[in-house]
């Protein structure tokens, strides 16, 4: 006879229970980070650093002061980190400008995203500024380090479109210069544009024209033709 099994029940395991908490922490952790670094880069851009305060950023997040304090630690930390994460993302919007793109389509493509930027942030743009126009006295690291090693690769790049003969040289810093100034002045600068064009606010159109100027100026400048306005020049024609 087949003795009876006596051995205990195998408890349930409380991993997936654990993992499951976990998640949901980490959740909630970016989710009041990002409405806090929302607010700050806010808050930053209406006062400067100088007259911003915790207790006015967690005001605008919503939430209360000590998370602030939980997550950032101080007002410089938190300060650092909303001008790194402005930085980090108008890096990253310049990966079209690559040895194998089109140099045309990829520049069209930085343009586009630099004053996408300026119309959806506008205090990301204002916050930088400010810090600029103070000497970067927090920035001065990150503008020596990533980001004069992001114009060096894109040098590269651009040398590279040169050699192969598909566009003409130019001074590839100054370029970047052009493009950042021109396309950050619709933020930064809004109220004389405002003033300017008689608006009480900014227009998705005029986003549109700057950045189409600003577009076929800085491929004229690279010897390049703008094909979106070839291709709405030819549309325009047949219809």
């Amino acid at each position: 006879m087949r003795r009876p099994n006596t051995a205990p029940a195998a408890k349930p395991s409380s991993r997936p229970l654990l993992q499951g908490a976990a998640s949901r922490r980490e959740r909630r952790r970016l989710t009041s980070e990002a409405r806090i670094l929302d607010a700050a880069e806010q808050v930053f851009a209406e006062t400067g650093f100088s007259g911003a305060t915790t207790a006015d950023i967690a005001a605008k997040a919503r939430l209360p002061k000590a998370n602030v304090h939980y997550y950032f630690g101080t007002k410089e930390r938190l300060y650092r980190r909303v001008l790194e994460r402005i930085l980090d993302a108008w890096l990253a919007s310049g990966d079209s400008i690559q040895p194998d793109a089109d140099p045309a389509s990829a520049l069209s493509d930085y343009i586009a995203a630099k004053m996408a930027a300026s119309q959806h942030q506008p205090f990301a743009s204002k916050v930088f500024a400010n810090e600029i126009l103070h000497g970067a006295p927090q920035l001065a690291d990150y503008l020596a380090n990533q980001v004069r090693r992001w114009v060096e690769g894109k040098s590269k790049v651009i040398d590279i479109w040169v050699a192969r003969g598909l566009m003409r040289p130019v001074d590839v810093p100054h370029l970047f210069f052009v493009i950042w100034s021109s396309t950050q002045t619709y933020a930064d600068f809004e109220s004389q544009i405002r003033a300017v064009l008689k608006r009480d606010r900014m227009k998705a159109e005029d986003f549109a024209s700057g950045g189409q100027l600003i577009t076929r100026m800085v491929l004229s400048a690279c010897g390049l033709v703008d094909k979106s306005a070839n291709s709405k020049a030819r549309s325009t024609r047949r219809t």
